[in-house]
């Protein structure tokens, strides 16, 4: 009776580290599927917030470009002049966004900082 009760008793304890194994697995899948899904949201925040930066820089600019026409009378070299400006500063603030080009230091700014006169500079 022993020995029944044994082999019952093993046979339950690898049914359920079967059932344990599979449990786990899904629960993997579903970190990784929702890792997955995380970056896929971080990802989509960023190209909105690149595309809304670089879209509202050339807007202002156009608008701005206009108004000056409006008010100087020099249409529509306003318009194509800080429009153009508007551009270049959308992409410049994307790729300072995007980390492909960083803020200018303090120093190339042209204002003094502490480190400059610790170097007789």
């Amino acid at each position: 009776m022993t020995d029944d009760h044994e082999k019952n008793l093993e046979l339950r304890r690898k049914r359920l580290g079967a059932e344990l194994a599979g449990r786990r697995d899904e629960t993997g899948d579903d970190a990784a599927r929702e890792l997955r899904a995380e970056q896929s949201r971080k990802g989509y925040a960023q190209a909105m917030k690149l595309s809304s930066e670089f879209i509202s820089a050339i807007v202002v600019g156009a608008l701005l470009g206009y108004l000056f026409d409006y008010f100087v009378g020099t249409s529509p070299w306003g318009l194509i002049v800080l429009l153009l400006l508007g551009f270049c500063a959308g992409v410049l603030n994307v790729l300072r966004s995007a980390g492909v080009v960083a803020a200018p230091h303090p120093a190339d700014r042209g204002t003094d900082t502490k480190s400059d006169k610790r170097d007789g500079a």
